[in-house]
């Protein structure tokens, strides 16, 4: 007997909204986690316009805002010789960022899956899929006492991470795999002013900075990942020498308090098959980039709302289960692999070649130019599209500057 209509496993960005999403649909849904909420975990947690958007969709925008959290509504890249700074092209009503703490945006979108209907288990340890006839349709573990749990479903969803125990136990197969590219390290600071999203790019070294809740500053340090055993033997010294590379950074963080630990590490970049006989993956569990774009929450709100939608069709009986999750399948990738490579090009941390400096050094003081980078970086326009000849070409024609070939 079938209990539940859908099990997510994993409870945080990608699979909250998933739960929730099935729920007003008016499915059964089980959300289980390992963690207890509210609590923190490791991430960057910039939200950029495509997940704004989300949040604005789903009712839980003003939730996220009344945390204090304030908006990324400019975007700035040093590159040393010159600066550009703009504001993404808006998507879904607005062009703003946010970065709010993880411990209180996930409680948010926890609390959003239990009002849509969903059934929320924390602290519930996932030991295996339940198979038979080599379709999974359910879990086996425990629940927050330590007692043993078996729960049916129609189906099973991973929203588990890039380490997804789901999707280990399907076999779910990875593709277009990049190894680690770089290795960044990340803390919080008080008394740190920067202008929205600040990224300073120097070859070899790299940083980010935007302002999170309470007055806080998260700043990201990367550097090669072939330099992270260098980079780890004196964490707090590399980190702070990085800063030296743009005097005006290492002034404020001079005048600045470190108020946490450092965190941090380096990932793979994977694609997963994200369905099968009775499962299927949304977010890191399906895809992982670098973190130097800070594209992963956004792409876990956009996964949820596709997963959930070709779930609605198989589990209302519309579309056949593989045709509605293929149809899944297709579109997110048509969607991410543009960024997925750029993502790749950028946490290599290469110095640029001649022609992409030419490209962004004419696009310097270029209203429209500046901004729509600044949308190549928060995903409201596409590499592709940036970076095609016939937008290259009006770029340099209005620098002055003679056409050049570049490759996004």
């Amino acid at each position: 007997m079938t209990g539940y209509d859908a099990i997510v496993v994993g409870a945080r960005c990608a699979g909250s909204p998933t739960a929730m999403l099935l729920a007003r649909k008016g499915y059964r849904v089980l959300l289980v986690d390992r963690a207890g909420f509210p609590s923190d975990t490791l991430s960057t947690h910039a939200i950029h316009a495509p997940g704004i958007a989300a949040l604005r969709r789903w009712g839980l925008l003003d939730a996220v805002t009344a945390t204090g959290c304030p908006p990324l509504s400019t975007y700035r890249f040093d590159f040393g010789y010159f600066s550009l700074e703009g504001a993404p092209p808006p998507v879904g009503g607005g062009s703003e960022g946010y970065a709010p703490r993880r411990y209180l945006l996930d409680r948010i979108l926890v609390e959003a899956a239990a009002a849509a209907g969903a059934e929320v288990r924390e602290r519930f340890s996932v030991q295996e899929l339940v198979m038979e006839d080599g379709a999974v349709v359910g879990i086996r573990g425990h629940d927050a006492g330590g007692a043993p749990v078996v729960e049916r479903a129609r189906v099973v969803i991973g929203a588990d991470g890039r380490n997804s125990r789901v999707a280990r136990a399907v076999g779910a197969e990875e593709y277009l795999t990049k190894p680690r590219l770089e290795y960044g390290y990340y803390t919080y600071w008080r008394d740190l002013p920067v202008d929205g999203f600040t990224s300073v790019i120097r070859p070899g070294r790299a940083w980010g900075a935007f302002p999170t809740n309470d007055g806080l500053t998260l700043v990201v340090v990367g550097w090669p990942y072939a330099e992270a055993q260098a980079y780890k033997a004196d964490v707090e010294r590399n980190y702070l020498d990085t800063f030296e590379l743009a005097p005006w950074f290492a002034e404020r963080v001079r005048g600045a308090t470190r108020v946490a630990p450092f965190n941090g590490g380096a990932v793979t970049g994977f694609l997963r098959t994200p369905y099968g006989p009775g499962w299927a993956l949304v977010g890191d569990a399906g895809y992982t980039k670098d973190p130097v774009t800070a594209q992963g929450m956004s792409d876990a709100f956009r996964d949820a709302e596709l997963c959930a939608a070709a779930l609605d069709d198989a589990l209302a009986g519309r579309r056949p289960f593989d045709e509605a999750m293929a149809a899944y399948h297709r579109t997110r990738d048509e969607h991410v692999l543009p960024m997925y490579e750029f993502t790749a090009q950028l946490a290599a941390m290469a110095p640029p070649p001649p022609e992409l400096a030419q490209l962004l050094a004419a696009a310097s003081g270029n209203r429209t130019a500046m901004d729509d980078f600044a949308g190549v970086f928060a995903g409201t326009v596409s590499p592709a599209a940036f970076f095609a000849p016939d937008n290259v070409g009006r770029i340099l024609a209005g620098a002055g500057a003679p056409l050049a070939a570049v490759g996004g």
